[in-house]
């Protein structure tokens, strides 16, 4: 028998551990040198404080205690600072100045980071103290201690949820439409951002052109003017106010070449009130660190106070310390091989880029031209090669991004590569489908795609068990192994020559372009090669409407 350590757990050994000892140290010291104070929360917290905080990173441990409460080892530290200031220190005199380095546990979403269910949180938290001086105190020290880490090359995008807040507070958009567009920004889903202004702004929004814009505006002091002329006509510049005097205190300070104003950031938390940031570094497909202000989280628990922190993990940090910083480093761009490979070549021609060698490319496994790297993979891989950092950028296949539940900003609709997926099952087998489901409870689906088959059936309220196979799924049903199949069709031939009806429609899938996170916000290139991309998808689009390549 072999002994090993946990799914999503790890050993560190002596080299190692004394270098986290090191920089956890270090920062430690850094911190308290500005006055933070050590605290320190319970490894187990009670399920209902996290809830009441909003949205929070799944935890993968979950227990009922022995007096039936339902507790889960804490997958964030702020909500138990935030539970403990409003709580325990509720009538006691503050301002409270905290820095902790702890363990969190984290359930890892989706293939790709199944190896990091624990990690070390480091960060601050700033409690009772309002304005621009605290958000910059705060941005200061986290540019600070990723310095005294060791991490050489990082930007800090910095946004204010209080501009997007506030334009939808003004929209008389209906409130479903206004979570979808929440959700589309917490994901950095521009594609998804795109298409509900769109729909909004046909349906007669005057609010849909301007969150679509503002959401692509970055830059430096400019970007905050160029959001202020944006949003003033519908009364929202007010909320850029306080951004405008963190960024002038944080350029006084000379972090000017550190920090850049991107209105597309919003984290993935919603319990922010004003600013947020995100650290990012070269060649680390996630960021390092995160943090902003969260003005109304107390009052959930407690005594109300306005609150801004940040924090960071040890690993990533040491991760970003490690990586090269290489100034000339070639775009890379993971490339589809099969249906969408030719379609791909020539989007990226078609943006200007060098693609000689790649529509024969051989054995070879990359296509090096000056300025790019091609990375040739499968559709379902793209998504693996620019989530962890070993790619920039790439095209797949939505299903391709839907199946991996990739970590990835979608960037652009290509319009190419359309395929419908599909519920079929054998002609006239309806009636025996629905008499084993009221008997079991559930129905057996053949599948190459279990994330997207699941997701679906879930949405219909139907319990399904998933097969999942990688040959002729259409072998299920007619074998009786499951009752119906989950799959991709564009002329539905094979499912007739089998017997086989479609009985739902699952989604449309065509291709997109998307990168890492940190890629796109920290190299130029690929926010140039989205603009460009996502114009040529617009043309395709307005030749589809005029009844050109469509028709």
């Amino acid at each position: 028998m072999e002994y090993t350590t946990p799914s999503g757990f790890r050993d560190v050994l002596a080299d190692e551990a004394a270098e986290r000892e090191r920089i956890a140290r270090s920062v430690q010291d850094l911190f308290a040198s500005r006055g933070y104070v050590p605290i320190e929360t319970p490894t187990l917290e009670s399920m209902a404080v996290m809830q009441a905080g909003g949205r929070v990173p799944a935890s993968p441990f979950k227990f009922f205690d022995a007096t039936g409460d339902l507790v889960t080892m804490r997958p964030d530290v702020t909500l138990q600072v935030a539970r403990i200031c409003a709580t325990r220190l509720g009538e006691a005199q503050g301002p409270y100045r905290f820095r902790y380095m702890q363990r969190v546990f984290r359930e890892t979403e989706g293939q790709l980071r199944a190896d990091v269910r624990e990690k070390k949180q480091i960060g601050i938290e700033c409690i009772g103290v309002a304005g621009a001086k605290a958000d910059a105190e705060v941005i200061g020290l986290f540019a600070q201690a990723l310095e005294t880490a060791g991490v050489r090359d990082f930007k800090l995008s910095l946004a204010t949820v209080g501009v997007l807040r506030a334009l939808l507070a003004a929209s008389s958009a209906p409130v479903r439409w206004k979570d979808d567009l929440l959700e589309a920004f917490h994901t950095s889903n521009f594609v998804d951002i795109d298409a509900l202004c769109d729909k909004a702004e046909r349906n007669g929004s005057q609010f849909a052109p301007v969150i679509r814009a503002l959401a692509r505006i970055r830059g430096q002091r400019d970007a905050i003017r160029r959001a202020r002329e944006l949003v003033e006509p519908f009364g929202c510049a007010d909320a850029l106010d306080p951004f405008e005097e963190t960024y002038d205190l944080l350029a006084e300070a000379g972090l000017t070449d550190r920090i850049v104003v991107d209105f597309s950031v919003m984290s993935s938390f919603d319990y922010y009130t004003g600013i947020v940031f995100e650290a990012f570094a070269p060649g680390l497909g996630t960021p390092i660190g995160s943090g902003g202000r969260y003005d109304k989280l107390l009052a959930t628990y407690g005594v109300d106070r306005p609150a801004a922190g940040f924090a960071f993990y040890l690993e990533e940090a040491m991760e970003a310390a490690a990586a090269s910083v290489e100034s000339d480093l070639p775009l890379r761009v993971a490339v589809p091989k099969g249906s969408l490979n030719a379609d791909s070549i020539a989007a990226l021609a078609n943006a200007g880029l060098d693609v000689t060698g790649l529509d024969n490319p051989g054995r070879s496994l990359i296509i090096s031209n000056p300025g790019v790297d091609y990375i040739i993979v499968r559709p379902s891989d793209a998504p693996i090669f620019v989530e962890m950092g070993a790619a920039d950028c790439g095209i797949c296949g939505e299903d391709s991004l839907l199946e991996m539940d990739s970590d990835v900003v979608e960037l652009a609709d290509l319009r190419f590569g359309a395929c419908r997926f599909i519920v079929a099952e054998p002609e006239g087998a309806s009636e025996r489908t629905a008499e084993h489901y009221r008997k079991l409870g559930s129905i057996r689906v053949a599948t190459k795609y279990p994330r997207i088959a699941s997701t679906h059936f879930a949405r219909r309220g139907t319990q399904v068990e998933i097969v999942q196979l990688h040959g002729n799924i259409e072998l299920g049903p007619l074998t009786g192994m499951s009752e119906c199949i989950v799959d991709i069709t564009a002329t539905g031939t094979t499912l007739r020559e089998n017997n086989l009806v479609i009985t739902d429609e699952v989604l449309s899938s065509t291709a997109r372009f998307f990168a890492n996170v940190a890629s796109f916000r920290t190299d130029a290139r690929v926010r140039d090669l989205a603009e460009k991309l996502r114009e040529q998808s617009a043309d395709r689009a307005l030749k589809v409407t005029a009844g050109g390549e469509g028709k």
